[in-house]
């Protein structure tokens, strides 16, 4: 069966077999490896994507479902010269620890915002809290968003100007 989706502002046609999960669909034939599979069953958060402005478990879509759809990896964010805020808050408070929570995390943090520009600590939590990180890093995460969010303002008000 054939799907149209568009991944990271590219429009891609695609051949899919019925079982074919998103995930396996965004790494295996996208390559797209920001995507990870942590549990399989939706609940760690490893391989979130946006998917028509949704945080969406990418393990639990089957591709099918996923035609028609605008769909947003952490690959789609910024580029390794240009990062996206919220890519370089991660860097900037030492929120990468083993990276395989992060692209999910980021994505979380960035859905976060842009629906609530100006969280609270405890708002920042909730956002992610469908994400887990393994090696306890949460704290530095949490900084993250929170910087994030003071780089977005800034940004928003320079453009104000």
């Amino acid at each position: 069966m054939q799907i149209t989706l568009t991944v990271n502002g590219e429009q891609r046609e695609l051949e899919v077999t019925p079982y074919t999960r998103l995930l396996d669909l965004l790494r295996e034939d996208l390559g797209l490896t920001g995507v990870k599979e942590g549990c399989g069953k939706g609940e760690c958060g490893a391989c979130t994507v946006i998917m028509n402005g949704e945080l969406t478990a990418s393990c639990l879509v089957p591709a099918p479902q996923a035609d028609q759809a605008e769909i947003i990896t952490v690959e789609g964010l910024g580029t390794r010269d240009n990062l996206h805020p919220i890519q370089e808050s991660f860097v900037e408070a030492g929120a990468v620890q083993c990276g395989y929570c992060i692209p999910g995390m980021v994505l979380a943090g960035k859905r976060l915002l842009d629906e609530n520009p100006k969280p609270t600590e405890k708002e920042v939590r909730y956002g992610l809290s469908g994400n887990i990180c393994r090696c306890t890093g949460y704290a530095k995460i949490i900084d993250a968003v929170m910087l994030a969010a003071d780089k977005l303002a800034v940004e928003g008000s320079d453009s104000n100007d």
